[in-house]
């Protein structure tokens, strides 16, 4: 027998697996909230309960992407040793991520309108923007990278890359991806001592 928390629980995830796979094929403002629910079997009241709006509803999509992101960009570094080749495939994780259409239309398309930039940005620092600090922080530690305050250096190559992140999602140049992961070695090169 399943309990009241575990339904609940059940009926949260089947709405926000839905609301992802319509965010990301559809776009935000051709979702309908009523819909979802009806797709996953509740009642619209059922998914207000939930979410509150639809806004709410993305907003927990956008985060649980967000969150995925995170983890893609960290086992990414993870699967290397040196400190260099961790920030430089985290980088290179978090730009090619964009071709899932998941990351593209909701993280990177959807969401900074949305959702506004601030609180865009604030959920990117809570993902894989902490992942680049800590990873700049180990190379400037390691000597690789001039002893140098890391929030700034953190923030410009952030915002190159979400730069490029957004660019490549709305590119429709097949060879866009491998100039954009060529562009950014030469732009860590520069970095190293």
């Amino acid at each position: 027998m399943t309990s009241r928390a575990e339904q609940r629980a059940a009926t949260r995830r089947a709405l926000l697996a839905e609301g992802r796979r319509r965010f990301a094929a559809d776009g935000y403002h051709d979702v309908v909230l009523a819909e979802v629910a009806e797709a996953v079997g509740v009642t619209k009241g059922a998914a207000y309960h939930h979410f509150a709006s639809k806004a709410g509803l993305f907003r927990a999509v956008v985060a649980e992407v967000q969150q995925e992101l995170g983890e893609t960009v960290a086992a990414a570094a993870d699967a290397h040793t040196g400190p260099w080749e961790q920030l430089r495939a985290g980088c290179r994780a978090f730009l090619a991520a964009g071709a899932d259409p998941a990351v593209r239309r909701i993280v990177l398309l959807d969401a900074p309108t949305v959702l506004g930039w601030d609180e865009w940005r604030d959920m990117d620092d809570d993902s894989s923007a902490r992942h680049l600090a800590e990873a700049l922080e180990s190379v400037v530690a390691a000597g690789i990278v001039a002893e140098q305050p890391v929030e700034p250096l953190a923030r410009l190559l952030s915002g190159a890359m979400n730069e490029a992140a957004v660019w490549l999602a709305r590119s429709d140049d097949p060879g866009a991806l491998a100039a954009t992961e060529a562009a950014l070695d030469r732009l860590l090169a520069g970095l190293r001592l």
